[in-house]
């Protein structure tokens, strides 16, 4: 592309200055050769006038006086009637320029100038059209190739852009090159790297929530597929595959929930569910884990309370928290629930050391965490929330205090016919009174 430029550009000026060049070749050609006739007419006038006033006066007509009069390359014959012809310079031989004048009193005088003088200026005119033509074509050359690169590179670091992208190397370069076509060219493909940027950030953030998320359902479902194997009662392996199967249940809404949150997180499908069931359903899914680990889990707090999310997505959240507490924490783990203002709060409490002071606040965001885990429990949870309406909140660094918020259902009437119970006082907060922790 950059040597089609140069020659375009050439092939440009070349036309130009062979148009151009002609016409004025020509025209200075014809200049000059009316110059010269005209300068030899004038000298010629100049002459007879001279003889004119030196035959009135009565003076004599000489070579030597006239001689001051007429161009040294020129040639003059003066003819004055009675008298001899007076010559003044030689004769020019070839082809002249000649212009013959008569006087009043009969006189005649002839001018001549060799025609190859005024070749010479043509060919001096010509030298320096031809030298001012040499300037404008390396000037031309010098442009195109500027031009050309300018033009060149932008589109090879365009190419190198796109180039990037298809190599997975999404980063936007932001370079603009003063053309508007190339600057608009390169605004489409910064778009299209920030559009994969944040697909393939979508995507990654996708794996790990799933790889995350579906820990926890697919610990607590090999905790009952192993209660099966360890026992011999048909009782309890029903009651046992029973549990498995609707855990086998929520793990199909996880899933479906992370697809859902992939395209948009606050594609939420908040329902009035019963808080108590979730909770207790919690609590058994990982009483038999705690059991293991010589420790107890425990609730206490409000009953009967109504709120407003996504049941599965609540127990996610739940599951997360005393998921934590079981492998961060100490001691008794207690879920609490209790009411403020118009929201349901399930708190999840350890005896543990809780949350280091440098963490406090940062201790939701991706990637944080203190005990040498992935950091992504705590966001996901926290996402899972808020896509229902809800909170989740770090009340208490020290024991650990989290608390999930959710709003209460506001229909005075259950969906069964059941009246709602009025909305009883709201709790104190966590640490103004003696509760489990």
């Amino acid at each position: 592309m950059r040597r089609r430029l140069i020659n375009s550009t050439l092939a440009v000026v070349l036309v130009v200055i062979a148009v151009f060049g002609v016409s004025l070749v020509i025209v200075e050609t014809r200049t000059i050769q009316a110059g010269a006739q005209e300068s030899v007419g004038a000298e010629a006038v100049r002459l007879v006038g001279m003889v004119e006033s030196r035959l009135s006066g009565g003076e004599k007509i000489t070579a030597e006086v006239l001689s001051e009069q007429i161009t040294t390359d020129r040639y003059a014959l003066i003819e004055v009637p009675g008298h001899a012809p007076v010559q003044i310079g030689s004769r020019p031989s070839g082809d002249v320029i000649a212009s013959t004048v008569h006087g009043e009193q009969g006189e005649t005088v002839t001018v001549q100038e060799p025609r190859s003088a005024v070749s010479a200026e043509i060919g001096r005119t010509l030298l320096i059209i031809l030298a001012v033509a040499a300037l404008a074509i390396v000037a031309a050359v010098i442009l195109a190739i500027r031009q050309a690169r300018r033009l060149t590179a932008p589109l090879t670091d365009l190419a190198e852009t796109a180039e990037r992208l298809g190599s997975g190397d999404p980063r936007p370069r932001h370079r603009r090159y003063g053309v508007h076509e190339l600057d608009r060219v390169a605004d489409v493909l910064d778009a299209s790297a920030e559009r994969i940027a944040r697909m393939l950030t979508a995507e990654r953030r996708l794996a790990a929530d799933a790889s995350h998320q579906l820990r926890t359902p697919l610990t607590a479902l090999s905790m009952r597929l192993e209660e099966i194997t360890l026992t011999d009662d048909p009782e309890t392996v029903k009651e046992e595959a029973t549990i498995a199967l609707g855990q086998v249940d929520r793990l199909s809404d996880v899933v479906q929930r992370l697809l859902t949150n992939s395209r948009d997180p606050r594609s939420g499908s908040a329902v009035a569910f019963d808080l108590d069931e979730v909770v207790k359903q919690q609590i058994e899914e990982w009483r038999p884990a705690y059991r293991s680990a010589g420790r107890a889990i425990v609730r206490s707090g409000k009953k009967h309370l109504r709120a407003v999310g996504t049941p599965g997505a609540v127990s996610q959240v739940l599951a997360t928290l005393i998921e934590n507490s079981l492998m961060h924490g100490d001691g008794t783990v207690a879920l609490r629930t209790r009411v403020t203002g118009n929201q349901a709060v399930v708190e999840v409490t350890d005896a543990g050391p809780g949350v280091p002071p440098d963490l406090g606040s940062r201790v939701f965001e991706r990637t944080v965490s203190g005990r040498n885990s992935t950091g992504l429990g705590l966001a996901v949870a926290r996402d899972l929330a808020e896509a229902d309406g809800g909170r989740l909140e770090l009340l208490q660094q020290e024991p650990p205090v989290f608390a999930l918020f959710l709003s209460r259902e506001s229909e005075r009437y259950r969906p069964d016919g059941g009246e709602s119970e009025p909305a009883p006082e709201a709790d104190p907060q966590p640490g103004t009174e003696p509760g489990p922790r």
